[in-house]
């Protein structure tokens, strides 16, 4: 029976992590390990070191992801993007983007950090949180519900309002969270569908996903 360390079993932990989370693990001894950071929303690179104790390896955590920049879709004030890096959350503000909406499920915000560096780039008020997994199936209402109304309602009270609705690569979850905000804000199913993927690179909108969404739409109260 093969016997495997301690630190390589907890490397090969967080490298698998890093597999499922799109992030890859690079081992390095203390802080000798570094690396550049590519700046720019089509191509980022983010380092993040955890140390796995005294005398232990420090892993540099580092997540690589080649997504469209982000895409506004049409003259609707939304955008749709894939994660930006902490540079790039820095200089959202530059692109026009006053709001956010972050589609990742919560083990991946905690992972990557990337809903705490929003915040605090952009403050509680301007920030919600859409938690979901990249199941490609129908997820409960309730996980988008609060983040769709969120972003119709500051598009509704500021005109000067853009928003920005991300999540790993800005395929589905943001596609289907920017889908609903459309339908919220009185677009029909077409003409909602038509905007999102006309306007977002690679954007899909699975049709159960859709049907999910018509489905809290008819159980919201009238106005």
């Amino acid at each position: 029976m093969k016997v495997v360390s301690k630190r390589k079993l907890t490397t090969r932990m967080l490298l698998s992590a890093g597999a499922m989370t799109g992030l890859v693990a690079v081992a390095g001894c203390g802080s000798g390990a570094s690396a550049g950071t590519q700046q720019g929303m089509g191509q980022s690179r983010q380092r993040r070191s955890v140390t796995l104790g005294p005398g232990r390896a420090r892993m540099m955590v580092f997540f690589r992801l080649r997504v469209a920049p982000l895409s506004w879709i049409g003259d609707e004030r939304i955008a749709v993007g894939g994660i930006p890096d902490a540079d790039a959350i820095a200089r959202l503000g530059d692109l026009g983007v006053t709001h956010l909406v972050n589609c990742r499920a919560r083990a991946q915000v905690r992972w990557s950090r990337d809903l705490a560096a929003e915040l605090a780039v952009f403050g509680a008020a301007r920030v919600a949180h859409a938690p979901m997994w990249d199941f490609g199936r129908p997820q409960h209402p309730g996980l988008r519900a609060a983040a769709a109304s969120f972003a119709a309602r500051v598009l509704d009270e500021d005109p000067q309002a853009r928003v920005l609705i991300h999540c790993h690569r800005g395929r589905r979850r943001s596609a289907m969270v920017a889908y609903a905000v459309l339908r919220v804000r009185g677009h029909s199913a077409g003409d909602a569908a038509s905007l999102v993927l006309a306007h977002r690179p690679g954007a899909e909108l699975v049709p159960a996903c859709v049907r999910s969404v018509e489905q809290w739409l008819v159980a919201l109260p009238s106005a």
